[in-house]
């Protein structure tokens, strides 16, 4: 009996008796590869008591009945493991930590956070944007408590005024080595906006956004602002 050539699903053969069989196979494999979402990518031992429909990928040197079937798909159905291979470009959710992983023909590598692209070997490109709202204190400067990430390369950052700044007639945006990278002159009145590209710059450590006043201190207000970023990521293997 021959198979489909990417998911192996069975075919019916001229004549075949009880095509049942092979028909419900095709489905319980279709079932388990469809929208694939798996419970854990890194067990070795299978658990004592799994559900019907539960799906794993196999961890490396699994033991018992998941033995030499390491980065497979385990699915537990009708009382029995039913292993899957993958194939290069395969996608799966893992429920454990929220991510996706993708299949590159040798392993399981993450998928980019955020939109991009990923090599066979897990070398990747993400681009990603982190929001957060800062309710400014009295003083010439603020700094944010959340911060661009370790080795971002930041094309720039955005923002809105959610609630009027009071004390400075204007201000800027930017971080310590130049308070006005992503903006000068900025709006203080609720509704007022930031669009700030700039140069791609890297940053080498956790970096806080700076908030500088202009034509006195601050003495109130609200911002939203969003750093718009990319992160590479190396080799895996």
């Amino acid at each position: 009996m021959s198979d489909t050539t990417h998911l192996s699903l069975p075919y019916l053969e001229a004549a075949q008796a009880q095509k049942h069989v092979t028909v419900n196979e095709a489905l319980r494999r279709l079932d388990a590869l469809v929208h694939l979402s798996v419970l854990d990518r890194t067990l070795t031992t299978p658990p004592v008591t799994p559900d019907e429909g539960d799906r794993y990928i196999v961890g490396t040197d699994a033991s018992g009945a998941w033995e030499d079937e390491g980065g497979h798909i385990a699915q537990w159905s009708d009382g029995a493991w039913m292993f899957l291979v993958p194939r290069a470009g395969w996608r799966a959710f893992d429920e454990s930590d929220g991510s996706f992983r993708v299949f590159t023909g040798a392993g399981w590598v993450a998928e980019p956070a955020g939109s991009g692209a990923v090599s066979a070997h897990g070398a990747a490109i993400s681009f990603h944007v982190l929001e957060g709202d800062h309710t400014i204190t009295a003083g010439a400067t603020n700094d944010t408590v959340f911060e661009i990430p370790e080795r971002a390369i930041v094309l720039g950052v955005t923002g809105r005024v959610l609630t009027t700044i009071t004390g400075a007639t204007s201000w800027k945006a930017g971080v310590a080595a130049d308070d006005g990278r992503y903006g000068t002159g900025l709006g203080v009145a609720s509704g007022s906006t930031l669009l700030g590209p700039s140069e791609p710059v890297a940053y080498w450590s956790p970096t806080a956004l700076r908030l500088t006043a202009t034509g006195g201190d601050f003495t109130g207000g609200t911002v939203r602002l969003a750093i718009h970023y990319v992160l590479l990521t190396g080799p895996g293997a």
